[in-house]
């Protein structure tokens, strides 16, 4: 673990923004916190995230229409097939959605990296993050809502912009409210989170499968589909889990099970090992493509484990 800590503002004004720099073990919701008290608008709706600064460029953390590749600005990282340190500005970093050069890139063939990661079954990182540089708008007011539950939330329409600590607190209780907000005493908080990536399909893809959902399930049953880049468009991972037959709480035999408030959430309901949970999610994700026609990708990396 990177346990680093450490902001540091660059730069701030109100024509360019504030230049923030943060170390990797930096825990992030404390960050969310301190850029809304400080009046930095744009990772507003990544509060309630668990984990490090370090993480989020690598996973291009994203949530209610946000991700921190709209506020990177730079990467600092520590190449180990090169031993040196090497800054990647955003453009470099090939973010895309819950990807990014950093989770893509492993350690090159015949480096003690790859060669122990290859022994263990998993997937050796080349780049470590060392910290990150966000660039804000300083502002008192967030961004743009573009997420519908979220501005129904608020009482606004999409595309308003509400204070910060607003904007911050509707998040969370849309997160508490399906269990995404760590809770010792609550099992559906005991996940990381979503399991699976919301699948983005091309246009004509998308058409088969609103055509293959009016086969099985009858003409009055569509997708949520949104716009996506290049010809493609996004659909919902947990409406096709649920319209699967997956509700929440389903479990197989044994202490894992999906969420009682959110079919997305695999979660370990006390003494779960890694091998029940990857059972679980094997099934939803073979139901939904018997279904449907469509794999689900896992969002978490698996180390020793395939799905």
């Amino acid at each position: 673990k990177v346990a680093t800590r450490g902001v540091t503002v660059e730069s701030q004004d109100f024509c360019g923004g504030a230049m923030v720099r943060v170390a990797a073990g930096e825990p992030w919701d404390a960050f969310v916190a301190h850029a809304i008290d400080s009046g930095w608008a744009g990772v507003e709706a990544l509060s309630g995230i668990p984990g490090c600064v370090g993480s989020t460029p690598v996973q291009n953390v994203g949530a209610y229409g946000q991700e921190v590749a709209q506020t990177i600005a730079r990467v600092r990282t520590w190449d180990r097939a090169r031993e040196e340190v090497r800054t990647f500005t955003a453009a470099e970093c090939d973010f895309s959605y819950r990807h990014s050069r950093f989770k893509g890139t492993p350690m090159p063939p015949r480096t003690t990296g790859a060669e122990i990661s290859a022994a263990l079954g998993g997937f050796s990182p080349r780049y470590v993050v060392l910290d990150v540089t966000f660039q804000f708008e300083v502002a008192d007011l967030s961004k743009p809502i573009a997420y519908a539950d979220l501005a129904k939330g608020l009482g606004v329409e999409l595309g308003a912009r509400v204070p910060l600590a607003d904007a911050r607190e509707a998040v969370l209780e849309q997160r508490r409210r399906r269990g995404m907000v760590l809770d010792a005493d609550d099992p559906d908080t005991w996940s990381c989170g979503s399991f699976f990536t919301n699948p983005i399909l091309p246009t004509d893809r998308m058409d088969a499968l609103v055509e293959r959902i009016h086969e099985v399930a009858g003409p009055d049953l569509t997708p949520p589909r949104f716009p996506a880049d290049d010809g493609h468009e996004k659909t919902s991972a947990a409406w096709l889990i649920d319209e699967a037959g997956f509700d929440k709480g389903y479990g197989l035999p044994g202490p894992a099970g999906l969420s009682t408030k959110h079919v997305l959430a695999v979660t370990n309901r006390g003494e779960a090992r890694a091998a029940d949970v990857v059972a679980l999610a094997r099934e939803v994700r073979d139901g939904v493509e018997e279904r449907f026609g469509v794999r689900l990708v896992n969002e978490p990396v698996l180390v020793g484990l395939t799905l």
